[in-house]
């Protein structure tokens, strides 16, 4: 089964272990600044597949320590669920906080750094798919508070069309966090061994050999499918409510029609028998709604 590393549990599988550590760190060094640069990192929250017995939802995201003592959250975003902004902002600050304990003193505190990596468009009219974000003074620009820093990663906004050859995607990668935005975007284009010059370097290498020899359990296989079946609908769902808005001819209208699609997918995955949190998780629509939806088909 080819599998694709922008689902997130492949993801987590592919980065969030102790023996790819190294591809770990690769991947946070082609996107950090020169002083954030990570020697050696420990994993803070290590992939577990036994996670996966009792509860198909747990969150994926990565989080690492450097010997530094700075912190690292990484995480895939497969869908564009309500209010991004305000959930990326939550999430750094969970992991800035948890670094102190019951008395410890505030200067304990290191730089933390999120890393979201989305599978959707997010922040309009810029078209550069790497983004980072401080907080500064508003009119001189100065960095005070130094701790915060997020980045996000727009991996539609690399432009690799889907008829486009090797060789046409290697002359478009100029940095190496290009080379690991290639692996995530046109993994099924590249092959161990026979990279071409602009993509290959071990790290690559290393990190497609594991995915051809990766394995799901049971759970895996069922977790890693419902969301390759979700990213089919959704991409449906966006180029129909792009469609719609484009002929109303008002934002309002692509709005709703994405509304409305999305309740009329959910249907569809509570009558196939998807977990109602799962749809929950993914679709960004109420449990109570969700709950209606499913008495009424019943």
């Amino acid at each position: 089964m080819d599998i694709s590393p922008k689902i997130d549990i492949v993801f987590k599988k592919l980065f969030g272990v102790e023996e790819n550590k190294d591809l770990l760190i690769s991947l946070i060094n082609s996107i950090v600044s020169d002083k954030d640069q990570v020697v050696d990192l420990h994993l803070l929250n290590p992939y577990n597949p036994q996670n996966f017995r009792e509860d198909k939802l747990s969150i994926l995201d990565i989080k690492a320590k450097g010997v530094n003592g700075k912190r690292y959250n990484i995480e895939m975003q497969l869908t564009d669920e309500a209010d991004y902004d305000k959930r990326a902002l939550y999430y750094w600050a969970k992991l800035y906080t948890e670094q102190l304990k019951t008395r410890d003193d505030y200067s304990k505190l290191e730089k933390a750094i999120g890393i979201h990596i989305l599978n959707f468009f997010s922040i309009p009219g810029v078209t550069k798919y790497h983004n980072a974000f401080h907080i500064t003074e508003r009119e001189t620009g100065f960095l005070y508070f130094k701790d915060l820093e997020l980045h996000t990663i727009e991996l539609n906004k690399f432009q690799i069309g889907e008829d486009d050859h090797i060789n046409d995607i290697a002359l478009k990668v100029k940095t190496s966090l290009d080379r690991w935005v290639t692996l995530l975007t046109r993994n099924d284009l590249l092959k161990s061994g026979n990279l071409p010059e602009q993509l290959d370097s071990p790290e690559l290498n290393k990190a497609l050999h594991v995915l051809e020899v990766m394995s799901f359990t049971e759970k895996e296989r069922e977790l890693y499918e419902d969301h390759v079946k979700w990213l089919r609908i959704e991409a449906n769902t966006l180029k129909k409510a792009r469609e719609e808005g484009r002929e109303e001819g008002r934002e309002e209208g692509r709005e709703e029609g994405v509304k409305k699609e999305k309740r009329s997918n959910a249907k569809k995955m509570l009558e196939e028998g998807l977990d109602i949190k799962l749809v929950e998780k993914i679709t960004g629509i109420s449990r109570e709604i969700l709950i209606k939806i499913k008495n009424n088909f019943e």
